[in-house]
């Protein structure tokens, strides 16, 4: 990847400048180096899913443009925000940033200045990372992620007024639409949510109790049954069991409402998710829903998350064809230009973000072992 003049001298500003404090310990401290080895070991990882994810990064670096940002091959290409935020997250997700001497401190420094450049200014609403919602709350993620990992202050301003964007742009009805203040959907919602939840592991943020509690009932207003296990798009009928849908519902009920494994809804959740435990075979996944349904089945722990990750038992007492061996299945190995990416998905992700949305959540998804901590 080459930068242009412009690009080289903003990245060299960001990283020449950004000075987070050495020893200050940090929500996402699982995903340094040291740190992760560990929790990758205790959480089912291992070094071969370690190296798909290198593979991964390795791909995405390469596809990384003269403007710091990225671009998807598929019908979505000009949502830039969107596609700069998801590879910037899985860079992230592995412990990379733009103030550590690490392997891709440049490009993840290009890759924040590309969203910093489109942020809102001075902290306050002003205009959004982009008009598409799903940009916007991937984007701030990004954003609010890469603070919390280096506490650089020049990105809380920008980070704070992506946030506020968010926070004003709620419906009355809790939810997150295509237009600030339209009511929306349960996918849109779900990066929202993930931002905000990202923001609120820090006192430096500001989220307001309220957007949680609007968030929260129009969660129960598109969930399905006595325990909100299932969850719609804009409403509860038709929810079902095992949709990617419901693993949003479910993340967001763990992230704003502190569901764990032993609460009843959760648990009632996981075991609809389970209907759909991956399987080991050369099929394509659906990885947005993968990328949701994986957090969500992380939390439960025990048996279901061996059997989500590793597999099921077989008669040896061993486990194959889960999550974690399948995705380094599918990934592509073959020397040439595609080596470390994940084949387009069937779906929405394969259809709108091609080639590289495919391999940005399959790599977030390998990542899952250290990316967030599980609540204590």
């Amino acid at each position: 990847m080459r930068i242009g003049r412009l690009g080289a001298v903003v990245v060299a500003v960001l990283v020449a400048g950004a000075q987070p404090p050495k020893k200050a310990a940090g929500p996402l401290d699982g995903r340094k180096e040291a740190e992760r080895a560990k929790t990758l070991k205790d959480a089912g990882g291992t070094e071969e899913s370690e190296r798909a994810v290198e593979m991964g990064l390795v791909w995405l670096a390469k596809q990384q443009k003269q403007d710091g940002g990225w671009e998807f091959d598929a019908g979505s290409k000009d949502e830039r925000v969107a596609a700069t935020g998801l590879a910037l997250l899985a860079f992230l997700g592995a412990g990379e940033t733009h103030t550590d001497k690490c392997k891709y401190q440049k490009t993840v420094a290009a890759g924040v200045a590309f969203l910093v450049k489109a942020a809102p200014g001075g902290g306050g609403i002003g205009k959004p990372l982009s008009k598409n919602a799903y940009a916007h709350g991937i984007g701030t993620l990004a954003l609010v992620e890469a603070y919390l990992m280096t506490r650089d202050k020049a990105l809380l301003a920008p980070a704070q007024g992506a946030l506020n964007h968010v926070i004003a742009g709620q419906a009355a009805n809790g939810s997150w639409g295509y237009t600030p203040g339209a009511a929306g959907d349960t996918s849109i919602t779900g990066w929202q949510v993930q931002a905000l939840h990202a923001a609120r592991l820090s006192r430096d943020f500001v989220v307001p109790a309220a957007t949680v509690k609007k968030t929260a009932e129009f969660l129960d207003a598109v969930g399905a049954g006595k325990l909100k296990a299932r969850y719609g798009y804009s409403e509860s009928a038709g929810a079902a069991p095992g949709t990617s849908l419901t693993a949003i519902g479910l993340l967001c009920r763990h992230r704003f409402d502190g569901w764990a494994a032993d609460h009843d809804g959760m648990a009632e959740g996981v075991k609809g998710l389970m209907k759909k435990a991956p399987v080991k075979t050369a099929a394509v996944p659906d990885t947005y829903f993968y990328y949701y349904a994986t957090q969500v089945v992380r939390t439960a722990g025990g048996d279901e998350w061996a059997t989500w990750n590793e597999g099921p038992k077989g008669a040896d007492g061993g486990r194959k064809g889960g999550m974690r061996d399948w995705l380094v299945l599918l990934q592509l190995k073959k020397d040439g230009p595609n080596q470390g990416s994940f084949d387009p998905d069937p779906g929405h992700i394969g259809r709108s973000c091609g080639r590289l949305g495919t391999t940005a959540l399959a790599v977030l998804t390998l990542e899952v072992y250290y990316r967030y901590p599980l609540p204590r």
